[in-house]
């Protein structure tokens, strides 16, 4: 398969040419494409640079954020409805170099839409070991991209797909546990799902294997804030997860502009009302380890709540680039 740099595909681009994802996708199953990853601990160690997005194309705002060389054709397996303005997509990649680390995105090229898409991985990449698969949540918006997930996409749709970000939470077998605090505003939810599924996937496997051999997660909070529980994505899997594992996965939902009942189910894990200082701090200890994703806002006030309650910058990881 060729290979092209970001600036070759901004490029061609901006030039309207797509018949190098249409071979890409015509020599897709059975093709096997290099990939490059550069070595890098379980979670990005370099704070992330806030900075205003504008109207940036997706290749520019991700310009310095690592991704991988090479592109894989994937085909759409399944297509539901997350929420009222939320398609979730599976998409299959047969490729056995395709990988991915929980909390990274996708570079997504559609042939004939000439945008190039970017979208956070929901799911987590035990589901790809397992199944060759990878889950992508995407709001409806006017950006092409977005808008052909929501109006033309079909089962079977043929695209191709790239791997990046430098937010992630990967750790090696042996790693001393960490405490994660997961703090996820709207559609940030997704990367931050595929940490929270990630962790799960980890725990599983340590009960089925010596210590040696693994990594043993420590306690992980989930705050999530949305409108109402309608837009509060995957919440029935966050609710049945911390119900199974109590000991190892809580969660508090926020809900700000709620106007009808809240669901019985929901009701133990919900108020109305903002993530708050004190629920934050409830979390903090000297071996935590937070993952911000949600408007940027929301990731500025909450940043400086936790430098405030003693977390180190080091120790707070922020995914902002749209």
């Amino acid at each position: 398969m060729e290979i092209l740099t970001p600036p070759d595909l901004l490029r061609c681009y901006q030039m309207g040419v797509t018949s190098f994802l249409n071979a890409a996708i015509r020599s897709s199953v059975g093709s096997r494409a290099t990939v490059f990853l550069r070595p890098s601990p379980c979670f990005s160690s370099v704070p992330r640079k806030m900075m205003s997005a504008g109207k940036m194309d997706h290749l520019q705002k991700t310009g310095r954020n690592y991704r991988q060389m090479a592109l894989f054709p994937a085909r759409v397996t399944g297509i539901g409805a997350e929420s009222q303005t939320v398609r979730r997509l599976r998409l299959e990649v047969t490729d056995p170099d395709f990988s991915f680390r929980a909390g990274q995105w996708v570079d997504l090229f559609i042939p004939g839409v000439e945008k190039v898409g970017g979208f956070s991985i929901c799911s987590a990449p035990g589901l790809l070991q397992r199944e060759g698969v990878l889950e992508l949540a995407v709001k409806y918006a006017q950006h092409p991209p977005a808008h052909w997930v929501h109006t033309q996409c079909a089962l079977d749709s043929r695209v191709v797909v790239r791997v990046g970000g430098d937010f992630f939470f990967d750790p090696a077998p042996g790693d001393s546990p960490v405490d994660l605090l997961l703090v996820a505003g709207g559609v940030g939810i997704n990367p931050l799902n595929s940490i929270l599924q990630h962790n799960i996937d980890l725990l599983r496997h340590s009960h089925t294997h010596t210590h040696s051999q693994v990594y043993i997660p420590g306690h992980t909070h989930l705050c999530y804030s949305a409108k109402n529980t309608e837009e509060l994505l995957f919440k029935s899997s966050i609710v049945e997860v911390c119900e199974e594992f109590p000991d190892y996965f809580s969660c508090q939902l926020h809900v700000t502009q709620q106007r009808g009942e809240i669901d019985h189910k929901l009701q133990p894990y919900t108020i109305s009302e903002r993530i708050s200082e004190a629920e934050l701090a409830e979390c903090v200890n000297n071996r935590t380890v937070c993952f911000l994703c949600g408007p940027p806002p929301m990731i500025e006030s909450v940043s400086t709540q936790l430098r405030a309650l003693g977390l180190s910058e080091d120790r707070i990881r922020y995914e902002k680039w749209w």
